[in-house]
């Protein structure tokens, strides 16, 4: 799929102007045709530079806006055309506004709604997509998209819990890193040149290994910077590669730190996502193939379809999810619970507000050990260059009093 700018005329000889995704050239001028507008211009859009963000340049936000006004505008009687046409008019985002005039195309050429939308992965992904046809088929598609929203919404926030308990170790690795260097570069020669009348091996041990490592990364600094580049390029395609995604994903759930964490969070996401679908209409093996593939970790999603698997033979839900160890025992008997009382999809979204709290909570404790363990890290290493270049102070101090 590719985006085209094109100029046509229509038979009131009115010039009008527009982007369209297709195929090919003769894709656009066959639907403009069906819209009674004639081609005058038509060439593929340049590809312009952007800035890397969510969605491919539409926001989570952006989303959220757009499709609580729709379902407002939907439950207020207004056609889809229409409403795609005002918000696709006062949207500021003009990579979101060139999509909705783009499906806004589409649906006046004969689609529905739910196909227009699935034609732009990037922004509506197969959850949206489907929970739209699910609303299309049903007639409640206002109802869906205000739970769209809401879905959305918690999703970011759990999110963003997570990045914040993210946040505070790596700002201060990173610090740690450019003190290091720092210290290395140009703080550690002023003490070395200093010491030259010392002679090196009158110097503490500590002293000469710290003048050692900085002489090394002075020779070596451009070996170093290349090892590290080349270590997140490689780690980068180890990810890249399904087997070394699926060890990475199995590895960080059984780590002591955050493994409980990201646990939790794929049992919040999992629940969520799956209450979301099932009352929305969604069959159950449709849902869970979605869920998978919006699971985020390959260890969870691998469960999920292994459950989906058995499910399709007739089990329950509950055997299969509680072989694969991946859930908690007390989730399971709860999904267990909703799935003998006919009420799974309220289940699920009970056990997602749980979790989400539990994520909170869980947050707010591993912040509070991270403190004083990421002080600790940062003063060692900072505190331990400095010891060891004033330990030949400290002695020649020491010998000028005994003296």
């Amino acid at each position: 799929m590719a985006a085209f700018v094109w100029e046509g005329r229509t038979r009131a000889g009115e010039i009008k102007k527009g982007v369209m995704e297709a195929a090919a050239e003769p894709d656009v001028t066959a639907r403009l045709r069906q819209q009674n507008i004639s081609v005058t211009k038509i060439k593929k859009q340049a590809k312009q530079l952007q800035l890397p963000s969510f969605g491919g340049g539409v926001s989570s936000k952006d989303l959220v806006v757009f499709t609580r006004q729709m379902a407002t505008m939907i439950d207020a009687g207004l056609p889809i055309v229409q409403c795609l046409d005002l918000l696709g008019g006062q949207q500021p985002n003009k990579t979101f506004k060139n999509i909705l005039m783009g499906i806004k195309v589409d649906l006046e050429s004969g689609s529905h709604f739910s196909e227009a939308l699935k034609k732009h992965p990037k922004v509506f992904n197969d959850l949206y997509v489907n929970l739209v046809a699910a609303g299309e088929a049903g007639g409640i598609l206002d109802r869906i998209l205000a739970r769209l929203a809401l879905y959305i919404e918690k999703a970011e926030k759990l999110k963003g819990t997570v990045k914040g308990a993210l946040i505070y170790p790596i700002a201060v690795v990173c610090i740690a890193v450019v003190v290091v260097i720092l210290l290395l570069w140009k703080v550690i020669p002023v003490f070395q040149n200093m010491f030259k009348d010392f002679g090196n091996g009158a110097l503490p041990a500590p002293t000469q290994v710290v003048i050692a490592i900085s002489e090394g990364f002075q020779a070596h600094a451009l070996l170093i910077v290349g090892s590290i580049v080349g270590s997140v390029v490689g780690f980068n395609l180890f990810l890249a590669d399904k087997r070394g995604k699926a060890i990475f994903d199995r590895v960080i759930l059984r780590s002591p730190l955050f493994g409980p964490l990201l646990r939790k969070v794929a049992v919040a996401r999992f629940t969520r996502t799956l209450g979301t679908l099932l009352s929305s209409g969604v069959p159950i093996l449709d849902a869970l193939e979605i869920v998978a593939r919006t699971a985020g970790n390959t260890v969870v999603m691998n469960a999920i379809l292994y459950a989906r698997a058995k499910i399709s033979e007739g089990r329950t839900m509950t055997e299969p999810l509680l072989e694969t160890k991946v859930f908690p025992t007390m989730v399971v008997q709860m999904i267990g619970v909703g799935e003998q009382t006919g009420a799974m999809d309220n289940m699920l979204q009970k056990i997602a507000d749980f979790y989400e709290e539990e994520v909170d909570v869980a947050v707010a404790a591993l912040t509070k050990l991270m403190e004083p363990l990421m002080m600790v890290f940062l003063g060692g290493i900072v505190g331990g260059l400095l010891i060891a270049m004033y330990m030949p102070i400290f002695e020649l101090a020491g010998n000028i009093k005994g003296e």
